[in-house]
């Protein structure tokens, strides 16, 4: 029986000329154009909202804007006061879906996809999600080695500002993905994020370079493994606050009791509302969280 190898990592150079992003982006990619329009305004959530202290659920104020688009006094506290903050990658470090451009760039990127949207809002376990996409298109390492070479990591407008005032600040940074670390250890690299710092995925491979599962040890590859890698990440260093920042419903999960006191919405890439109305702060633009750590 052959045995299991994970693939090798391939340093890749950071993706240039990126631009500011405006409230509302109409292109997020040369391939792909996603439009935003006027956001629908909801109530009050009536879900319950795991948090430390008193932060709110989304309003919708007398002007119409919704409300957690304006930090309130306590989460602004929060974000300036954490010890550590843990960014998603997908959709929020960077501009893609990793596993949809990997799927396309195999052939199965339509399939792929919808089983993505599910996964992302919520309505399918994460570990079911993540093992019916990679059945549908089983990625070989020559195949993910091709890609990584070809489709180097598109970065979103503003992280690699954010991450190196986060750092000025005194703020330990984490990559907390749902993805692979074969992709995700690249853009870690080019964030000057040391890859202990990274909690992912890990594709593996038979010795023949076939594809052969993922690893399901890594807390991300089921579902509550976010709010359980911050866990363990919180009591290994005794952070006494620590702040998640994403745009799904996994990223949501880390915001509880012993986990993450504030999670921060980035709408920047994908707007899902079932995630955006429980965030204690909703952001399209990581220039807001920059000038608030001023």
């Amino acid at each position: 029986m052959e045995g299991l190898i994970s693939s090798r990592i391939i340093p890749l150079r950071a993706y240039g000329n990126q631009r500011n992003t405006p409230l509302f982006p109409t292109q997020v990619s040369s391939r792909r154009r996603v439009f935003y329009g006027p956001i629908r305004m909801m109530g009050p959530s009536t879900s319950p909202n795991s948090k430390v202290g008193s932060v709110k659920p989304l309003t919708v104020s007398s002007s119409g804007r919704l409300d957690n688009t304006l930090p309130s006094k306590e989460v602004l506290d929060i974000w300036q006061k954490a010890d550590a903050v843990c960014f998603d990658v997908d959709s929020t470090v960077c501009v893609d879906e990793g596993i949809d451009e990997l799927a396309e760039f195999c052939g199965a990127g339509k399939a792929v996809a919808e089983w993505t949207a599910r996964a992302m809002g919520g309505s399918v376990p994460f570990e079911e999600a993540l093992a019916a996409r990679l059945s549908l298109f089983k990625p070989s390492l020559s195949q993910v080695q091709d890609f990584l070479e070809k489709r180097p990591p598109r970065l979103s407008p503003g992280i690699k500002e954010l991450v190196q005032k986060l750092k000025e600040s005194g703020k330990t940074v984490y990559l907390i993905s749902g993805g692979f670390r074969q992709m995700i250890n690249p853009v870690a690299s080019i964030l000057g994020i040391p890859t202990e710092n990274v909690f992912a995925n890990q594709l593996l491979f038979k010795t023949s370079g076939e594809f052969a599962g993922f690893d399901a040890n890594e807390p991300t590859s089921r579902s509550g493994g976010k709010p359980t890698a911050v866990e363990l990440l919180r009591k290994a260093h005794g952070y006494k606050i620590v702040v998640m920042i994403g745009d799904g419903a996994t990223d949501l999960e880390a915001q509880k009791p012993g986990c993450a006191d504030l999670f921060i919405c980035y709408g920047g890439v994908q707007l899902r509302e079932a995630v955006s109305t429980k965030a204690g702060w909703l952001v399209f633009n990581f220039k807001d969280l920059i000038n608030s750590l001023e």
